[in-house]
């Protein structure tokens, strides 16, 4: 590993918490020679220097954000959606009846497509929603990718992964070679420039946050500190949704896992800080009253599932 590359990791984990291992180099080699090419560098080394003599801001927003555009679709991995449509979606309606309202939090939205999918979810609940408040934030750390979800113009290619022909036609108008998402779905979507190592208690209070596939760039360290700060503006009963590869074996943390959903978690309201074992599949259902808030909800709401589905 060359000390070029070295520096260049040690500036991504400084300025995003990126956190890049050896076996990484080409990916990070191959996303950022373009930029060196274009500033006609004279390679990996001059780039390094003037990150580090801190010469050029534009230049080190566009190496992190180079470094922080991950692969996105529509409906991606398709379990969380499921998850989100027949377990979770129906326990927040039950218990907002009173105030009808509900935010949601794609914390790595990237181009739009997951905050997106969740709204066109909830278009298909409009009918049992009618009167609520619902309001979906997607942040990201890169403005350009930010811009592209704001517009929701996405390519032929891009619709056609993981969108559902009927959803397309649905919620989509088509530009030229190109489809825009309607200006009904745009607008239950509110996208902001964030960086998840800032503060961000200034976004409220969510009742569900998808931070998938994201902090598994980030070290224990920074995890932990992520994800504290996620559990403080995470309702008493809300859920937090991970990627189906992310662990938070060793962390401590006040979240405990859905006792039947991989990848769902929920705070812990009722024991102190605890590490969590890995997310496994129970398979007598608890009762209810034995649960935290968060799982007496959605335990009911599974066994309804079991009994209708």
């Amino acid at each position: 590993m060359s000390q070029a590359f070295e520096a260049l990791c040690e500036f991504l984990r400084r300025s995003s918490g990126l956190v890049m291992e050896s076996s990484k180099q080409y990916l990070v080699e191959s996303r950022v020679m373009p930029i060196v090419r274009r500033e006609r560098l004279s390679g990996l080394d001059e780039l390094v220097l003037i990150l580090q003599r801190k010469q050029s801001p534009k230049l080190a927003k566009d190496v992190i954000e180079a470094m922080t555009i991950n692969e996105t679709y529509f409906f991606r991995d398709k379990t969380p959606f499921d998850q989100f449509r027949n377990l979770i979606l129906p326990a927040l309606i039950a218990s907002r009846q009173k105030d009808r309202r509900l935010r949601i939090w794609s914390a790595a939205a990237s181009s739009g497509q997951e905050a997106y999918s969740l709204a066109m979810i909830l278009d298909e609940h409009a009918a049992k929603m009618p009167g609520w408040k619902i309001e979906i934030v997607g942040t990201d750390l890169s403005e350009p990718v930010l811009e592209k979800a704001r517009k929701g113009i996405y390519s032929q290619f891009e619709v056609q992964r993981g969108l559902p022909t009927p959803m397309l036609l649905r919620h989509f108008n088509q530009i030229g070679e190109s489809w825009q998402i309607s200006e009904a779905m745009r607008s239950k979507v509110t996208f902001r420039q964030l960086n998840l190592l800032s503060d961000f208690t200034s976004l409220g209070r969510f009742d569900l946050i998808f931070c998938r596939n994201v902090l598994i760039y980030f070290d224990a360290a920074l995890k932990a500190d992520i994800l504290s700060r996620m559990t403080r503006i995470l309702a008493p009963d809300g859920f937090l949704t991970l990627g189906a590869s992310e662990s938070l074996i060793g962390l401590k943390t006040d979240l405990v896992a859905h006792p039947e959903q991989r990848g769902i978690f929920v705070r812990q309201t009722s024991a102190p800080q605890t590490q969590l074992q890995a997310a496994r599949p129970v398979t007598p259902q608890p009762a209810a009253s034995a649960l935290p808030p968060g799982f007496a909800a959605t335990a009911m709401a599974a066994a309804r599932l079991r009994t209708t589905g």
